[in-house]
This record gives structure tokens, C-alpha cells and sequence, in this order.
């Protein structure tokens, strides 16, 4: 059974983070929202509280029975989690007299603490809050402290409960990843054996006993999760796994021809679907996203469930959903906000009676290309940016017609090219072309032109939950703005988005 660590979300912006070090440490974790305690299994070795939005002094305040999750596990509260535990031992939490946030050094620190060894006087850690505890009951010892946070962290004497009001998991607290080692390891007992091959290991067996000689369809995107999944089941189930490629006509540039050959090079039973002019019949004349992404949705479904059809008693249905697809489909306060429609999470219709199976929901995208590196999949596919399921049509930001696809292929086509002949491509998370609904003047020659604009985006981030745009050099851009201009008829500008994700998304759509 593979030992984790649960982590109970009480809404912090950091608790993806907080998941991504403890398995960067090797040992597995969950995230489940604090009002959807799971119930817990000898697998459990130790449990997380996250820190909040919330105060603890409100009256709505999130809450969880601490005293219980303590007495059976070791229990690591952080920011509102060790604010919450001490209000509601007998200490007090009150607003904080000073700003704390912000990098602040640790000038004391008890050495000989379980949690805290190893950690060198005067590290730097990262607060974020606007209460702060200030002071604790007697059976609390306090064992790091700031010039302005006496409180940093604690240890409830005789047990296996620690506390700290900064956050380890962001990169500012630079021996963080020693402190959680401390606590997954000296205090959890925990063996740091999750790793890619033990993860492909088990999937294969536990996919192998659920499946068994059952038959499979899986929708190939040629993006990196569909194509983990697809060789995940192909190592379990071989020829009984039926992969479909569908070419929407929404796909970057000689992308179906290129992807599904690589896809038959790697062994795969893969069929080709061209569904072209289905998809551009269905959209023509929507400009609205959310109406784009609903057609492309229903007609891909239509399309595959016409293809899994001629495949002969199908079971089961595979897919590439991966965990932040999970977690964010479920938040702690219920499903969060929609802020566009997503093509993985959303559930079957009622005519497509097949079981999921899904190889890869517990994986972050980062651990998703590590296991797909240890499969021995082609580097060109891992290192493929993230695409969008709907394709290009969320990237033509007006009604889609043939002509507008050609042209941001082409104009996309050239942005990508660049980018990897400079060596750009594999340092940034997510690049692509958007065609924008206006048109600008321009002169070519003699003539005046009134044409359309492209704009390039390109962001760096590590999973896409946060993005920062990235800092291309101006020659770069230079050259692939005369290249576009000059070779692709009907572009007459192009400029280049400078937003970060938030407040903006990474798609315009």
C-alpha cells in the first residue's frame, strides 16, 4: 500500500505548492478539502493543515477536528492551520500590529526540535498573514521566532503536533524543503519511495486488475497527458487499448500527419479521424468562446463516439484528466467559479455508456512528463507545450472560418519554428499565435493595406495555475514579426502580450 500525506485545503493559494514539495521529496500526498475530511487508511502517515483567506476570528471560520487528526497522526499546521490550533487550545490570535508579509529571518531556532534541525539561524522564510498568534498555552513550546513574530513555529509538548506561521513550500523560504523533509521523514516516518518508475510500477498492475481483458478507447490530443495515458494502458492492456486521433481542422500546422505518425512509431493501435469540415460546419458564424468551446465539445464527442462504435464491445472509456483537472473541479467552498469550460473534467452523455479510466489523475503536469521520460516516450512529444482542447478556435478571437485557420497556422507555424531554432521553446511553459478581430493600416510597397493583426503570447510558469510572460529578446520578436508579415498574406502588424496570469488567463479565450 503507498504510504502519503493528506492535506487538508482550507482555500490557500499556496496548497498546490505545498502538494508539489512533499512529492518533490518523494512521498506521495493528497489534497481534499477540509469540509470533505477522506476517511483515512493505514496508508496515511502524517497530516497537513494549509493556510486560508479566511481569519480564525470569524464566525464563519474554517474548522476541522484537530484534536482527533493529532492523537492518530502526526499533524504540521501552517499559517491558519497553527493559528487555528492555537486559538482553539487556549491561546490567542489577534491581528497583526505590523505588516507581515514578506520575506523575515528566523533569529531563534530550537536546534534539537524534530521539525526544525538543520535549519541555520537567521533563514530567511516567507510570511503571509494579517493575524498573528500571540501567545499560546503552556504546554506549547515555541521553537522559531522572528525580530516581530515570537510565534514563528511551535511543537505541542508530547505529541507529534508542529506549527508554523510561514509558508516552506514557496521558493522565498530557502531551507522550507528541509523543514518538510523534517517533518515527512523524522516525524511522519515517512520511506520517500514515490517515485516515476514505482508510480508506472504499480499503475501498470492496479490498470492490469481493474481492466483486465476489457477493451479500451482513448482520445489521443497529441499533447503530453493523453499520450502518458495512452502508453500507460498499452503497457497494461496492449492491443485491447483503441486510441483515436481526431483532426478537428483546429490543430497547429502538419500537426495530425506529424503527431499520428510519431504516435504509430511508438507501437501504439491508433486510428486517424478526419473531421475537418464536422467542426468548421458546426462553428461557423460563433464568436462567443463559451459557445465555440460547447460545439467543439459536442461534435468531438459525436465524432468519437461515431469511431468507438466500430470498435466491437468497448468497456471502457481512457482519459488524460490530470489531478489539478480533479482539484479544481472540486473546491473547498463547492465547485469553484467557472472561469472557462473544461474539456477533460465535465462527465460523459447519457449515450456513451462506457466506464472511465483515468492513468494519470493524481499526477501534476511536471510529474506527468517525469513518468513519460521513465516510459521512454519521445522527448518532442514531453517537451510539447501545453495546447488548448478546443484548438485554434479559442485562439482566433472572432467567427472561425477556413481562412482565418490558415492563416494563424501559418503565422503560428513560423512564432514556433523561431522559437525553437533560437533555443527559446524549451524555456517557456506555453507559446502560440492568437488572431485578434481587428484590422490596422499598413503599407507594403506602394500600397496601403488594411489588414489583420496577430498577437504572440509566450509565458513561463511551472504548472500553468500562475504564469509570468516571458521576457523574449527584441530581436527574436523582430525576426518573427518580419518573417510573419512578410510571408503571411493578410497580417499586416503584430505585437506581443506582456500580461501575467493572474489577473489575466494564459489563453485569450
Amino acid at each position: 500500500m503507498q504510504e502519503k500525506i493528506i492535506i487538508l485545503d482550507f482555500g490557500s493559494q499556496y496548497t498546490q505548492l505545498i502538494a508539489r514539495r512533499v512529492r518533490e521529496l518523494n512521498v506521495y500526498c493528497e489534497i481534499h478539502p477540509f469540509n470533505h475530511v477522506p476517511d483515512f487508511d493505514d496508508a496515511v502517515k502524517g497530516v497537513i493543515l494549509s493556510g486560508s483567506p479566511y481569519s480564525v476570528r470569524q464566525a464563519d471560520a474554517p474548522n476541522v477536528d484537530f484534536k482527533a487528526i493529532g492523537d492518530a497522526y502526526p499533524l504540521l499546521g501552517v499559517c491558519y492551520g497553527a493559528q487555528y490550533i492555537a486559538l482553539h487550545s487556549g491561546g490567542q490570535v489577534n491581528p497583526s500590529s505590523i505588516r507581515e508579509y514578506g520575506r523575515a529571518n528566523l533569529n531563534f531556532i530550537d536546534g534539537a526540535n524534530a521539525l526544525t534541525k538543520n535549519i541555520p539561524l537567521n533563514s530567511q522564510v516567507w510570511m503571509s498573514h494579517g493575524d498573528t498568534i500571540t501567545a499560546v498555552p503552556d504546554n506549547f513550546e515555541i521553537i522559531a521566532s522572528t525580530d516581530t513574530v515570537k510565534v514563528a513555529a511551535y511543537h505541542v509538548k508530547d505529541t507529534n503536533t508542529y506549527c508554523i506561521q510561514f509558508h516552506p513550500e514557496v521558493t522565498h523560504s530557502v531551507d522550507g524543503k528541509q523543514l518538510l523533509e523534517n517533518f515527512l521523514v523524522e516525524i511522519c516516518g515517512c520511506s520517500q519511495d514515490w517515485t516515476p518508475d514505482s508510480f508506472i510500477e504499480t499503475t501498470i498492475a492496479a490498470l492490469k486488475e481493474k481492466i483486465g481483458n476489457d477493451k479500451v478507447v482513448l482520445g489521443l490530443s497529441g499533447g503530453v497527458d493523453s499520450s502518458v495515458a495512452a502508453v500507460l494502458l498499452h503497457h497494461a492492456i496492449g492491443e485491447n487499448l483503441h486510441c483515436i486521433f481526431v483532426d478537428n481542422g483546429l490543430l497547429r500546422k502538419n500537426e495530425f500527419e506529424d503527431v499520428l505518425d510519431s504516435y504509430q512509431h511508438m507501437g501504439l493501435n491508433v486510428r486517424g479521424v478526419n473531421a475537418k469540415d464536422r467542426f468548421l460546419d458546426q462553428l461557423a458564424g460563433l464568436k462567443d468562446p463559451e459557445q465555440k468551446r460547447k460545439a467543439i465539445g459536442r461534435v468531438f464527442i459525436e465524432v468519437f463516439d461515431d469511431a468507438a462504435h466500430e470498435v466491437q464491445d468497448v468497456t471502457w472509456l481512457g482519459q488524460g484528466t490530470i489531478y489539478p483537472d480533479v482539484i479544481e473541479s472540486v473546491s473547498v467552498k463547492g465547485p469553484s467559479a467557472t472561469i472557462k469550460s473544461h474539456h477533460n473534467v465535465g462527465g460523459l452523455p447519457d449515450f456513451m455508456k462506457l466506464k472511465i479510466v483515468e492513468p494519470l489523475n493524481t499526477l501534476f503536469k511536471d510529474e506527468v512528463r517525469r513518468v513519460g521520460k521513465a516510459l521512454g516516450i519521445d522527448p518532442l512529444i514531453l517537451g510539447r507545450h501545453p495546447f488548448p482542447g478546443p484548438g485554434l478556435a479559442i485562439r482566433i478571437l472572432d467567427d472561425i472560418t477556413p481562412e482565418k485557420v490558415a492563416i494563424l497556422q501559418d503565422a503560428d507555424a513560423i512564432y514556433i519554428n523561431n522559437l525553437k531554432e533560437s533555443g527559446w521553446y524549451d524555456k517557456v511553459w506555453q507559446a502560440g499565435a492568437i488572431f485578434l478581430p481587428v484590422q490596422s493600416v499598413g503599407v507594403m510597397g506602394d500600397e496601403r493595406t488594411y489588414e489583420h493583426v496577430i498577437c504572440l503570447r509566450a509565458v513561463s510558469s511551472v504548472d500553468g495555475m500562475t504564469a509570468d510572460w516571458s521576457h523574449l529578446p527584441y530581436e527574436l520578436l523582430a525576426k518573427i514579426s518580419n518573417e510573419i508579415i512578410n510571408n503571411v498574406k493578410g497580417i499586416n502588424r503584430v505585437v506581443y502580450d506582456v500580461s501575467s496570469k493572474p489577473p489575466a488567463t494564459i489563453e485569450w479565450e
